[in-house]
């Protein structure tokens, strides 16, 4: 009878979900039975062996011996000498340790450092965005991964790259959760990126799950693919100062070009339909206008991803200077036949030499005045 029971054992031992191992860093999956070996043993009684465990299941170490006792449906000893735990779980995790004395009276030795784990299901992404917006923060959603030990980590990927949270234009916020009836782990990670204006149309986004344990390959959802919307831009307007563009000649007119506060737009100006040849600014001044600086001005914005807008035009107009009354420090233009008055007073400006030069030869881009 008694070798009908070993006999049963020994089938119950081949049968188990796999192979008995001799390893001293062992891992187990959740719910599947395990049986370490203990070398040195006698395959049959009579037996010289015991078995000491420290796991989360004892507050010190465990003695177990081929006897038995009340710890078989957790960890029994086989016939062989070697030791089963029929459903390892979280609780089993520790170390094990086997002394055995053999046949011709040597001694051996057998220790395990045992870890349990549970692959989760494939992780998903809920509540994803069906859009995204350049310039402000946008949630793209939420991956979520469920029962999983240990906790392992949960990654986000765009355009097949790793995305490195930067909390500037990538952020992350992460959520970790232990059910308290099987300690199985719960991770969630939602996703805030801000697209950049101009950049790609379309962007696509994937999560994975990578477990706390070596070769162990990652788990990946399935890829999302958002559009981003870019709302047509706001009128491109210039302002000018002084107001209403009016101004006597040696004057300064300042040209102001507003647009949306994009560091990308490219600003250029246009003075009665002609493009002037100037580095690109928004803001324009001109310094001692003359006659021909009067016109119509408008700047022109280039948005990466809807091309030039240009401004309604707004005009500046030069007057003339209010002639002096003869006598009041004044006198009439002496041989030089020109016709004109010469301002005699400190300060003012006598007559304007023949050629002079144009406007365009004073206009000016003010770079760095305003953020481009």
């Amino acid at each position: 009878m008694a070798a009908g029971a070993a006999a049963g054992a020994w089938v119950l031992v081949l049968s188990l979900w796999g192979a008995v191992v001799g390893d001293r860093n062992i891992t187990a999956r959740i719910g599947k039975p395990l049986v370490l070996n203990c070398r040195g043993a006698p395959k049959k009684p009579p037996q010289q062996l015991e078995w000491k465990l420290n796991t989360g299941r004892t507050e010190a170490w465990k003695v177990l011996s081929p006897e038995g006792g009340s710890w078989d449906s957790v960890a029994r000893v086989l016939p062989n000498g070697s030791l089963l735990l029929p459903a390892v779980g979280i609780q089993d995790e520790g170390t094990f340790r086997c002394q055995a004395t053999s046949r011709n009276g040597k001694e051996m030795r057998s220790a395990y450092q045992v870890r349990v784990y549970q692959i989760p299901g494939k992780p998903e992404i809920v509540s994803p965005a069906s859009e995204l917006m350049p310039g402000v923060p946008n949630k793209v959603g939420t991956c979520v991964s469920e029962g999983g030990y240990p906790a392992g980590t949960l990654n986000w990927h765009s355009e097949g790259k790793l995305l490195i949270p930067d909390g500037k234009g990538v952020s992350v916020l992460e959520e970790t959760t232990r059910h308290p009836q099987t300690g199985l782990f719960t991770l969630q990670s939602a996703l805030m990126v801000t697209p950049a204006w101009g950049g790609a149309p379309h962007l696509t986004f994937s999560c994975s799950f990578s477990p706390g344990l070596p070769r162990r390959r990652a788990l990946h959802t399935a890829s999302i693919h958002l559009r981003v919307w870019e709302p047509v831009p706001p009128e491109v307007r210039v302002m000018v100062q002084p107001e209403g563009g009016k101004l006597v000649r040696g004057g300064t007119v300042t040209l102001t070009c507003e647009t949306p506060a994009q560091s990308s737009l490219q600003i250029h100006w246009i003075k009665d339909g002609i493009p002037l040849h100037l580095a690109p600014s928004p803001v324009l001044l001109l310094n001692d206008v003359e006659f021909d600086d009067e016109g119509s001005y408008s700047c022109v914005a280039t948005y990466p991803s809807h091309g030039p807008q240009e401004s309604p035009a707004v005009r500046v107009i030069i007057e003339a200077e209010e002639e002096p009354i003869a006598g009041e420090g004044l006198e009439a233009d002496g041989p030089n036949g020109t016709g004109g008055w010469v301002v005699n007073k400190k300060g003012m400006e006598g007559p304007r030499k023949p050629g002079g030069g144009g406007g365009a030869r004073r206009a000016e881009s003010v770079r760095g005045a305003r953020g481009s």
